[in-house]
């Protein structure tokens, strides 16, 4: 591999315009594509085969046009008059009434919107449930629970809703001028103390993707970098490099929607990731090209030398986060998939421009490569010529006090992995979100007025076809008598049948299908609300046999539950797939078995440690960082692939330089100390840029994008500075050379990958190291 790459870097270098246009006319292909054939994202978190999924198929065939709950766009609109008043006061009740007829002129509203002022739709609605109720036999304290329960106003009458969807197909569908527009509706009448919020997926749109995260974030990689080479133009390649990969990745993540479903969330995944690991191999490559530059003074092979060795790790390390990302796909999750493959096609991107566009833009520049010096590249030297730098002297110490360092980073990561052990998983709701934001707001105001549960409703649907039509009304009150009597329910109602009637309301089909509406007592990110879910289904089967119907639970907060479940099922697998595929790709890299066991036990610390960390900040509150609120529940999973795979970049970029010293026959005491020499700095500028990039993202008001950036951060820095540059060096020194050890069936078996470019014929490593030459 290392010949093959030496050759690539040296045709890239020396036939740069091809290579540069070759690029350029990709971005363009890619681009144009994108811009015309792209179709929206979407919001959707449902796995097919899951129990609510099952039931909302069964509520689609009883009840033909019933949407997906993640398509529709729901706006409730929450208006509260001060404490001590209600929205009947006349202060109040006009203003209400102009907010209602400014909403029914939204854009993209349905025609004829049935709007109404909570007040009066609240009367009418609870003579409408009450008579229907009591002449079909129901109880009249019941029939008036029930229309409560539904009531758009507060008992005391203080709060009201408002709720309407507007005519789309989808929630990617809402335009961002029907947003604004009801933003301004929602303004103009916040008069004498009228509050007025708003939140469902129609009031929120689509995540609307800003620069302010990524050019935080690049602009901290960029001083790192300066601080790095000393060199203004040096510091500019990896971060062009890294936008143009990137620009690449995200228009192709956008083209995919014209053939797939893609989630919002994932171009800012994919952006964030992509944008990290492209800075940082093209780091490495150009470090390792100027560190050729001691050694001679021909550009183009110092370029191949680079691209040959360096270049090779970057290959090595970007399969590992493929790994890491691609295996995504085998918990069997759609939208997980989606999320792990379009971060993956920006990391397969990012290492072919580093080994390809790089060299090439070095070709183009050839001696201005690192120009704009703002310091002279002069590092000091031992009696021998060697390099006398802070990763040497940092090596010397660990390797003196190996078992110490040891102990005391298991005991560091041991302490903060401690917290995990609260860790709550749930999806991202309207009561989670910020408490600044309007969705918030109104589910603050909706919990406190009718009770955390009126957000988080389930939905029971039930099929009597195979009940005698006679006896099939009594069935679905035994249904929804069945839901009202379990714990945490403060409501269970028929909201509908399937029943036809002509226009005189003559049945001319009866009903085979009811919806039964279950309201908890609790939120939709209470465990309550979770524990009621697994009770209802414990409870399943006893009822569909005494009743001789077949029942199933779906809407917005059971199909969640469910897909936090399958995820939980599917981390062991995921694990097992990732760490076993990276395991041999390890070995191939190090030619050694315990090199990887060590890598891999250092990884299992990190990101305990990472959860632990985030579970305390995040979660908790801890030090009022954040605002606590529940982990989002597929985070863990993403989060173990991406701190899998970036772990082991900065395991191959530090350890395949003492690979590559000890294949040149120092020890491996002499080996830790010279992969430190030649890496250390550049893997602590790699891990900075990294952190730096991450933790920008938490800038985004976006709770999936936000704790993924805070941890990634948290991720990156342990594994970096506490793994890498302390375990795993004091391991090594402990192991001594039987850290390099394969059994020899095992040796003949592997193929020679070569990473350290032990093949390739370097003449001009004969040169005096004590006359560097000078760039």
């Amino acid at each position: 591999m290392a010949t093959l790459l030496y050759r690539l870097g040296r045709t890239a270098f020396r036939r740069w315009p091809f290579f540069i246009v070759g690029w350029l006319v990709v971005l363009v292909a890619v681009g144009g594509f994108a811009a015309t054939q792209s179709k929206p994202m979407s919001d959707s978190f449902s796995i097919p085969g899951i129990p609510s999924e099952k039931a909302a198929d069964m509520q689609a065939e009883l009840f033909p046009g019933a949407k997906d709950p993640f398509d529709q766009a729901t706006v409730n609109v929450v208006v509260a008059a001060p404490e001590g008043s209600t929205l009947s006061d006349k202060a109040y009740a006009a203003e209400v009434d102009a907010l209602v007829e400014d909403l029914a002129a939204l854009p993209q509203m349905p025609e004829k919107a049935p709007l109404a002022n909570p007040v009066q739709a609240a009367e009418q609605q609870r003579q409408l449930i009450v008579d229907q109720a009591t002449q079909a036999g129901t109880p009249r304290d019941v029939a008036e629970d029930n229309a409560q329960a539904l009531s758009p106003l507060s008992p005391d009458g203080r709060v009201g809703q408002i709720s309407f969807e507007f005519d789309v197909d989808t929630v990617a569908d809402v335009e961002p001028e029907t947003i604004e527009a009801l933003r301004d509706a929602m303004e103009e009448h916040r008069v004498d103390g009228l509050e007025i919020e708003a939140n469902g997926s129609g009031s929120t749109g689509m995540l609307e993707i800003g620069m302010t995260s990524e050019l935080v974030g690049i602009a901290v990689a960029l001083l790192v970098l300066v601080l790095t080479f000393g060199s203004l133009v040096a510091a500019g390649l990896p971060i062009l490099t890294a936008v143009f990969g990137v620009g690449i990745g995200i228009a192709g993540v956008t083209a995919m929607t014209a053939f797939t479903e893609i989630g919002s969330t994932t171009p800012m995944l994919a952006t964030m990731i992509g944008l990290a690991v492209g800075i940082d191999y093209a780091l490495f490559i150009l470090a390792r090209y100027r560190s050729e530059h001691d050694h001679t003074d021909d550009s183009q092979e110092a370029v191949g030398v680079a691209v040959g060795t360096a270049g090779s790790a970057v290959v090595f390390a970007g399969l590992t986060v493929l790994i890491a990302l691609a295996a995504l796909a085998v918990v069997r999750i759609p939208f997980l998939t989606t999320m792990g493959l379009a971060a993956a096609s920006t990391v397969f991107i990012a290492v072919l421009v580093a080994l390809t566009l790089l060299p090439a833009i070095l070709g183009l520049l050839k001696s201005k490569a690192f120009g704009g010096q703002v310091r002279k590249y002069a590092p000091a030297r031992e009696d021998d010529g060697r390099v006398l730098n802070n990763g040497v002297r940092w090596a010397r110490f660990v390797g003196k006090r190996s078992w110490a360092v040891a102990l005391v980073s298991v005991i560091v990561l041991g302490a903060l992995a401690i917290p995990m052990k609260e860790l709550y998983l749930a999806f991202p709701t309207d009561s989670t979100a910020s408490s600044d934001t309007t969705a918030r707001k109104a589910s603050d105001l909706t919990a406190e007025a009718f009770g955390p549960g009126r957000d988080a409703p389930l939905l029971v649907v039930v099929d009597a076809g195979d009940v005698p039509a006679e006896e099939r009304g009594e069935v679905f009150g035994e249904v929804a008598a069945w839901a009202a009597g379990q714990d945490d329910v403060a409501n269970a109602q028929i909201i509908a049948t399937n029943e036809v009637t002509d226009d005189k309301g003559a049945v001319t089909e009866p009903a085979t299908g009811a919806q039964v509406m279950i309201t908890p007592e609790s939120g939709a990110e209470d465990k309550a609300t979770k524990d009621l879910l697994s009770s209802l289904r414990d409870g399943q089967d006893a009822l569909e046999a005494e009743t001789g119907t077949e029942i199933g639970i779906t809407g917005l907060t059971a199909i969640t539950t469910d897909v936090s479940g399958r995820l939980d099922d599917a981390l062991p697998v995921y694990l097992a797939v990732v760490i076993g595929l990276a395991f041999i790709l390890l070995m191939l890299v190090f030619r050694s078995i315990l090199v990887p066991l060590t890598a891999t036990f250092g990884f299992l610390l990190s990101v305990l440690a990472t959860l632990g960390v985030t579970v305390a900040v995040f979660q908790e509150g801890a030090f009022g960082i954040m605002e606590g609120q529940p982990i989002v529940s597929f985070m863990p999973i993403f989060l173990i692939g991406l701190v899998f795979g970036l772990a082991m970049d900065y395991q191959v970029f530090l350890v395949t330089r003492m690979r590559e010293a000890h294949v040149h026959g120092m020890s491996t005491r002499e080996a830790v100390v010279d992969g430190f020499r030649n890496s250390a700095r550049v893997v602590t500028a790699a891990a900075l840029i990294m952190i730096s990039v991450f933790a920008a993202f938490i800038l985004i008001d976006e709770p999936i994008i936000k704790s993924m950036g805070f941890a990634l951060a948290v991720a990156v820095l342990l594994d970096a500075f506490v793994v890498r540059m302390a375990l795993v060096p004091a391991l090594m020194y402990m192991l001594g050379e039987k850290a390099w050890w394969l059994p020899r069936w095992l040796d003949k078996i592997l193929p020679n990958v070569d990473v350290e470019g032990e093949s390739l014929e370097r003449p001009h490593m004969q040169l005096d190291e004590r006359e560097p030459v000078k760039v």
